[in-house]
């Protein structure tokens, strides 16, 4: 399972793992929302409403995320306002559903607050 997310002048791909979360995104997709940006992440909510699973405290570098407490999908590119040294974190656990497997990461940092986010699926 893979899906588009577009931004802007942004197109990444990313690659959704085998976890119920995942399912039920790829399942809803397209979804369409306004972007919201918290240090080197971008978030936006969802018409989800799941539990958390498998809840991670830190991400790595490209990995996409479900936020239970924002029904939200978050996109981590870099550090936000709460990470340590050397750490990526969100504001509190997330559940990773993927990783972002082609395209321009660091264009995320031109994305802004308000801007029209779409997740569509790959199809195959």
């Amino acid at each position: 399972m893979q899906m588009w997310l577009e931004a802007g002048d942004i197109k990444l791909k990313i690659a959704l793992n085998d976890t119920f979360t995942a399912r039920r995104v790829w399942e809803s997709l397209p979804i369409e929302a306004e972007v919201n940006t918290w240090g080197e992440e971008i978030y936006f909510e969802t018409p989800l409403d799941l539990p958390q699973e498998r809840p991670q405290e830190t991400v790595e570098l490209g990995q996409v995320a479900y936020w239970p407490r924002g029904r939200a999908l978050c996109i981590f590119f870099g550090p936000t306002p709460v990470s340590g040294p050397g750490e990526i974190r969100p504001y509190s656990p997330v559940t990773v559903i993927g990783k972002v497997v082609e395209g321009d990461l660091e264009g995320l940092k031109r994305v802004r607050d308000g801007e029209k986010v779409r997740l569509t699926r790959v199809e195959e």
